[in-house]
């Protein structure tokens, strides 16, 4: 893979990840049943998660709290809504199968610049498998009980943001993947780095706990670290424990983080492949 693909390429890569985008989001849109599983056991959890909540907000030292437990309950149902958009960092199934197999030494004989195609089949199959859950997680958490609602946004302008971030997000999280993608690459016994990277960044961008329930001391470290952009920073824009004036720089944060990975990511495949061992076929 050339590192200055001309012009040509370019166009066919383009043109080729479009397609292939809309390929795999139709793909994917097709298996409801599997979101519906998906959607029950996103229930389960959030239910658990806002219980937690609710007794430690009933019986804990809730004095000087960043959020309310109004908030904490939307802060559970949206990351069940968001998780397999913008909270599913891990390298994509049929390219780690590629990877594993040996076939990634078919996917460099075609004339495409090779990172971004995979990006594109990244981000194509969460919107495909996320869809179908978000819509039903959001009907299902706008629909319970009072105390175990999810609150509507403050306002309009907030909510736009809050988009706004998503998409952020959204970027973000799959340049992250494809960093995983680069170090998996130059792996031949194991899945142990990769998953070790997720999990870290599961739990510092707030899937685990919100961020702002962290000790103090380590507040400003938490929100400039990467993994924030994740997930935690777009939430705190829905539920409003982010000024709506400290939006711009929080998504301008989340940009840099994405353009950050994406160099970091397409650089690490550039040479993996140059040193590349294809095993099986």
């Amino acid at each position: 893979m050339s590192s200055n693909p001309g012009i040509g390429q370019i166009r066919r890569t383009v043109k080729a990840c479009v397609s292939l985008f809309k390929i795999r989001v139709a793909e994917h849109l097709q298996y409801r049943a599997s979101a519906i599983a998906s959607t029950s056991i996103g229930v389960f959890w959030g239910l658990l998660q806002i219980v937690m909540y609710t007794v430690f907000f009933t019986y804990g030292n809730t004095d000087n709290l960043p959020m309310t437990l109004s908030q904490a309950v939307s802060y559970a149902w949206l990351i069940q809504i968001l998780l397999g958009l913008i909270s599913g960092n891990d390298v994509e199934a049929e390219i780690r199968e590629k990877i594993i197999s040996g076939d990634v030494a078919l996917e460099l004989c075609r004339p495409l610049d090779l990172y971004a195609l995979w990006f594109a089949k990244t981000a194509a199959s969460r919107v495909g498998r996320s869809a179908w859950r978000m819509g039903f997680t959001l009907v299902i958490a706008l629909i319970m009980p009072v105390m175990l609602r999810l609150s509507l946004p403050d306002s309009m302008i907030g909510f736009t943001f809050f988009l706004l971030s998503v998409c952020s997000a959204f970027m973000l999280n799959v340049a992250f993947s494809m960093v995983l993608t680069a170090v998996r690459l130059g792996l031949t016994w194991g899945e142990g780095p990769t998953q070790a990277l997720s999990l870290l960044a599961i739990i510092l961008g707030g899937a685990i706990l919100p961020l702002q329930l962290w000790p103090d001391s380590i507040q400003r470290l938490l929100l400039f670290q990467p993994f924030a952009g994740m997930l935690d920073i777009p939430l705190r824009l829905y539920i409003g424990t982010m000024p709506q004036e400290d939006a711009i720089w929080a998504i301008g944060l989340q940009l840099i983080w994405m353009v950050i990975f994406i160099a970091l990511g397409r650089g690490l495949m550039q040479r993996k492949l140059s040193q590349l061992i294809v095993q099986g076929g």
